[in-house]
């Protein structure tokens, strides 16, 4: 399966997501590629310090926004279980071209109205995206939640008003996000008994399921 996080804002927890999922898959002995599409490169950048430290990667390449081209991410997607796409914010040709490929689109969003309000340029773009592929999947990750403030425990239903299905799974607003990054670990090894860990299991976990039933459905 290929898994786009994606968004046109800056800071929802596109990269802190993708490294998460792909650092547990991994750990699962699923082969994995994350594709760094962020012209930033902290993926590769992340991908660097672990190896540089020893620790068992996944395998993380750069692409732009040509990644879409038959040649290249669809034909590289064939040789791993799960492809995962780190798209940057801003850039629309890049995230249409991870669109145009993904099984599912990720949109992490944090839990303030801002943020919800911020979605409605990456919704204009998964508009378009359906219009040659109405079979791309879609839901929104809520992150940076910190459940002891309103703000957080109303997140869910702020977010409700996109109209986009929402995982049951949310990343808390939680430090080991931060170092385990830094440490070039994903917080499921970096901290294998946390909170942090525990949350990005029960993602993988959902994300699995997910589209599972999705091909259940479409093949129904």
């Amino acid at each position: 399966m290929i898994i786009a996080f994606a968004g046109q804002k800056g800071g929802g927890g596109k990269t802190t997501s993708a490294i998460s999922v792909a650092s547990e898959w991994h750990a699962r002995k699923r082969r994995v590629v994350l594709v760094d599409a962020d012209p930033q490169g902290s993926a590769l950048t992340w991908a660097g310090v672990g190896a540089e430290a020893g620790a068992s990667m996944p395998t993380v390449i750069a692409m732009g926004a040509g990644l879409h081209r038959p040649d290249q991410l669809p034909a590289l997607s064939q040789n791993y279980d799960v492809t995962i796409i780190d798209c940057p914010p801003r850039h629309g040709d890049i995230q249409r071209a991870a669109l145009m490929v993904a099984d599912l689109v990720v949109l992490p969003c944090g839990p303030s109205a801002l943020d919800a309000w911020a979605l409605a340029a990456s919704i204009d773009l998964i508009t378009e995206a359906r219009v040659l592929r109405p079979e791309l999947n879609v839901a929104i990750l809520i992150t940076k939640k910190n459940a002891r403030t309103a703000l957080g425990a109303g997140a869910r239903e702020v977010l409700s008003s996109s109209g986009l299905p929402i995982l049951e799974t949310e990343l808390g607003y939680r430090v080991t996000y931060q170092e385990a990054p830094a440490a070039g670990l994903g917080p499921s090894t970096y901290d294998p008994t946390g909170a942090a860990s525990l949350e990005v299991r029960r993602l993988v976990d959902e994300l699995e399921l997910f589209m599972t039933k999705e091909v259940l459905r479409a093949s129904a």
